[in-house]
C-alpha cells in the first residue's frame, strides 16, 4: 500500500528540528532510520500530515565517554551500538540486546533512540536502558530536559517524548567489569520477544555485590525485577543462589510468569559466568 501524502521536511540541527515540529502542528513525525515508522505508514496506520527527516543530523549520533557514563546520541545506529568500544567495555547489556535485534539490514538503518522512543514492549532495548538506569535527554521549545527510564515508558507505544520533542541523547552509567546477558525466547531468529531477560551482575570475592535485571515484554513496558535483584545482593554466586532469586520474577501471568523466571535464572547464570 502506498502511503498518504505528507510533507517531506529536512532540518540542518536539532533547533531547526523543534521549529519544524512547532510550525507543522501535532500531526507532524520525526522520522530517524524509519525502520517501525515506515511498514506503518505502508499500511496507513498513520497518516502524518509531515515527515521530518533528522537522520542527517550528525549531532545526535555517536557513544561519548562523558566520565562515569556513556552519552548514546539518539541517532546511533543499532550497528554502530554492537560495535562500539565504549559499549563493550561500559554497558556490555547493550550491546548483547542489540545482537538480537531483528537482522543485519534493520540493525545498519535502526536507531537506538527511535527503538526507545517507537516503546514496542516486545522491543529488546527498553528492558536494558532501564536496568542500567538510563536517563533520556529531550530538546523542545523550552530547551532540554531529562527523564530517567523509570519515568520514560509510559504504556503501550508510548512515551514521556511529548509533541513537539525530540529525543536526542541517552546517557547510561558506566558498569566497567560486570557480567551481562540478554536473553531472549522467540519463535524463530529475527521476531520479537515472547519474553526477555536483561541481566547484568557485579561480582567481588564470589559474592554478588550488585544486580540489574529488567523483563521485556511482560506488560505495557520494561519491567524492573526489583526483587529479584534485592534478593541477589549480598549471596553467593552460587547457582542455589541464583535458582532462589529467579523465582521472585513476575510477569503477572502464568504463562509469562514461568517463562519470566526460567529466563531469569539463564539469564543471571550467564551474566555470572562473565
Amino acid at each position: 500500500m502506498i502511503p498518504a501524502e505528507f510533507k517531506y521536511l529536512c532540518p540542518s540541527t536539532v533547533d531547526e528540528a523543534v521549529r519544524m515540529l512547532a510550525e507543522e502542528g501535532e500531526d507532524a513525525k520525526i522520522i530517524a532510520g524509519g525502520q517501525s515508522l515506515v511498514p506503518v505508514l505502508r499500511m496507513r496506520l498513520a497518516a502524518p500530515t509531515a515527515l521530518i527527516d533528522i537522520s542527517g543530523l550528525t549531532e545526535l549520533t555517536g557513544v561519548h565517554d562523558a566520565g562515569d557514563s556513556l552519552l548514546i546520541g539518539a541517532m546511533t545506529t543499532h550497528y554502530e551500538v554492537q560495535r562500539d568500544h565504549l559499549i563493550h567495555d561500559h554497558a556490555l547489556l547493550l550491546k548483547l540486546a542489540t545482537d538480537t535485534v531483528a537482522d543485519p539490514q534493520v540493525r545498519h538503518r535502526g536507531t537506538f533512540g527511535g527503538s526507545l522512543c517507537h516503546a514496542d514492549p516486545a522491543g529488546d532495548l527498553l528492558a536494558p536502558a532501564l536496568a542500567l538506569d538510563a536517563v533520556m535527554i529531550i530538546a523542545g521549545p523550552d530547551g532540554r530536559r531529562e527523564v530517567p527510564a523509570s519515568e520514560f515508558f509510559a504504556g503501550y507505544f508510548e512515551t514521556a517524548v511529548a509533541p513537539g520533542e525530540i529525543l536526542t541523547d541517552v546517557r547510561v552509567p558506566k558498569y566497567p567489569g560486570w557480567g551481562a546477558h540478554y536473553e531472549k525466547l522467540n519463535r524463530v531468529a529475527q521476531a520479537w520477544s515472547i519474553v526477555a531477560v536483561a541481566a547484568a551482575v557485579q561480582v567481588r570475592g564470589g559474592t554478588i555485590a550488585a544486580a540489574r535485571v529488567g523483563l521485556t515484554n511482560v506488560g505495557a513496558g520494561p519491567v524492573r525485577a526489583v526483587d529479584v535483584e534485592s534478593a541477589l545482593v549480598g549471596q553467593p554466586a552460587t547457582a542455589e543462589a541464583i535458582a532462589e532469586a529467579a523465582l521472585r520474577a513476575s510477569a503477572g501471568d502464568g504463562y509469562k510468569d514461568n517463562l519470566a523466571r526460567v529466563l531469569t535464572g539463564r539469564a543471571l547464570t550467564a551474566a555470572v559466568a562473565g
